[in-house]
C-alpha cells in the first residue's frame, strides 16, 4: 500500500453509471471514484482506495475486501415493549441505546406524537443511518414507530442479518 492509498469502510452515497461517491464512515471524508464497477447506493465496502495521477482528485478502487448491502425498512411494526419502557423515561429527542439480544444495536428516541411520521422519514433518508449501519456491521435498518397520546417512540434497530 503506497502511503496515499486508503484503506477503511465506506458507504456509497451516491452511484452513477461513469462515478461513485464513497463517505468513510470513520471519518466522514468524501472520496469520488472515477469509474463505478457495479456499485451502487447503500453498498458498503471494506476497501483500499487510491487517489488517480496525476490530479489525485478523482480515486481509483484498488481492493474490495468485502461489499455488502445495507438494507433500509420502514415497518410497519410497533417498537418492542422494552424500547417503549426506554422511550417513556427519556426526555423528548433523548437518544436511548441498548445492545439488541444476540448482535446489533437499537437506538430509541421519544418525539412528540405529531412529528414521529417526520422523525422516521428523517432517519429513513439521512446518509449517517446507512453509515452508523456499517459501523456496527448491519445489513439491515429498521424503522419502527408508535404513538400512544401525545408521545411518540421511534425504535431504529440496526441487525446483522
Amino acid at each position: 500500500m503506497t502511503e496515499t492509498e486508503k484503506t477503511g469502510t465506506f458507504v456509497v452515497t451516491h452511484a452513477e453509471d461513469e462515478s461513485v461517491v464513497l463517505r468513510d464512515v470513520d471519518s466522514a471524508q468524501v472520496h469520488t471514484l472515477a469509474a463505478n464497477d457495479g456499485l451502487e447506493t447503500h453498498d458498503v465496502l471494506e476497501a483500499t482506495i487510491a487517489p488517480e495521477p496525476p490530479l489525485e482528485v478523482s480515486w481509483t478502487l484498488i481492493d474490495v475486501e468485502d461489499r455488502r448491502r445495507v438494507e433500509l425498512v420502514d415497518s410497519d411494526l410497533e417498537p418492542t415493549t422494552h424500547s417503549k419502557e426506554l422511550a417513556a423515561e427519556a426526555n423528548f429527542g433523548d437518544l436511548e441505546q441498548h445492545e439488541r439480544a444476540g448482535t446489533g444495536e437499537i437506538h430509541v428516541f421519544r418525539v412528540p406524537a405529531a412529528r414521529v411520521e417526520e422523525a422516521a422519514r428523517d432517519v429513513l433518508e439521512d446518509d449517517e443511518t446507512i453509515a452508523r449501519a456499517a459501523r456496527l456491521e448491519a445489513v439491515r435498518v429498521e424503522v419502527r414507530r408508535s404513538v400512544d397520546g401525545e408521545a411518540g417512540v421511534l425504535s431504529v434497530r440496526y441487525l446483522p442479518d
